[in-house]
């Protein structure tokens, strides 16, 4: 390693481990109010374009690139099939935070361990956590998250679509010399966005009603099944750390067997082993049901692919899970853009 190299190495980790005692100490002094609102509204950008930002999940990364288009570069900390709810972030996503002029994450827990951290950077710059604008109205509190609201906001196409508003108001304020190009390309995002609630409505409503029924790995989809009227049953919890009960598995089991249900979905960024179980239960009882495919939950698809954008990956999972239930919808997508709807690879083994 040249002298260059190492040297810049050396202070890459003295930044970060500065960075990270004086989070620490921060936290230590009981400094816990920050006014987010505050910070975003009085910094405005001077720099060089493009403005780089930071983004912790595909989801918001791909919002703030249709918005901000050519006036930002988009880091992604979480990429496709990663976790956010096991994800621990490593010191060079601490670097590229400090480094970046804006950080959008999703809020609500989702990216967990990571969010104090994010929190506590808000007091420097502008650091927005988009659903946690989104009216409360708008919110699931399920019972089983004990006062805290469902992160898994993108899941309904019309909810998730505040959070465009909050990321076009957040850029024109930061930017304000390019705030009409910012808001021209949210309103035609939006409309997109429209069009493909509207799909949905359509793809998911043609599924026969006793068959309106989505058993996943874990209870991502509820926005999901309360946008596009679908029952909606995890094997796992809210959050991917907890684990998947006997008795859970064996109640859901029973189920598919009275119900004559036909499909059940594995997700891109979860273990297919809990899926696998309730294969395996049913068939003991002498019933038959198939893995439909994978859907995506927590993480997009591969970067540069249709199902690597927030559109792709939601008509990817109406057009797959109105298929396989028994509804109609054309094989390609909402857009003729789908490379193979009718089934991802599922045959990955438990890790």
């Amino acid at each position: 390693m040249s002298t260059q190299i190492y040297q810049s190495v050396l202070s890459r980790n003295f930044i970060a481990t500065l960075f990270l005692f004086a989070i620490t100490l921060f936290s230590i002094s009981g400094c816990s109010e920050i006014d987010t609102d505050r910070t975003r509204e009085s910094a405005v950008f001077d720099g060089e374009y493009p403005i780089a930002v930071t983004a912790t999940v595909g989801m918001v990364a791909d919002i703030v690139k249709r918005v901000g288009k050519q006036h930002v570069t988009v880091t992604q900390l979480m990429g496709a099939g990663v976790d956010p709810h096991l994800y621990n972030a490593p010191r060079d996503d601490v670097l590229r935070i400090m480094e970046s002029d804006v950080t959008f994450y999703s809020g609500l827990k989702l990216e967990g361990k990571m969010a104090d951290t994010l929190v506590k950077l808000a007091n420097q710059k502008p650091v927005v956590p988009v659903t946690e604008q989104i009216d409360r109205s708008q919110l699931l509190e399920p019972e089983s998250m004990h006062g805290h609201y469902d992160p898994h906001v993108w899941m309904d196409v019309q909810a998730w679509a505040k959070c465009v508003d909050v990321i076009a108001s957040t850029l024109s304020q930061f930017d304000p010399q390019h705030s009409d190009d910012y808001r021209a390309n949210a309103d035609a995002y939006l409309k997109q966005l429209e069009e493909l609630h509207a799909y949905g409505l359509k793809a998911i409503g043609s599924i026969p009603p006793q068959s309106r029924v989505l058993i996943t790995s874990h209870d991502a989809f509820n926005y999901f099944g309360r946008a596009y009227g679908l029952e909606v049953l995890g094997v796992q919890g809210l959050s991917t750390e907890s684990e998947a009960g006997l008795q859970r598995i064996n109640e859901l089991v029973n189920m598919i067997v009275e119900r004559k249900i036909k499909a059940v979905f594995v997700e891109s960024s979860v273990s297919p082993k809990n899926i696998r179980a309730l294969i395996e239960g049913a068939a003991a009882q002498d019933y038959e049901v198939k893995i439909g495919g994978e859907l995506f939950s927590d993480a997009m698809g591969i970067d540069g692919t249709y199902e690597g954008t927030y559109v792709g990956m939601l008509d990817h999972n109406i057009t797959l899970v109105a298929r396989e239930l028994g509804g109609v919808a054309p094989p390609d997508g909402f857009l003729g853009n789908l490379a193979h709807a009718e089934s991802r690879s599922i045959e990955k083994e438990s890790p």
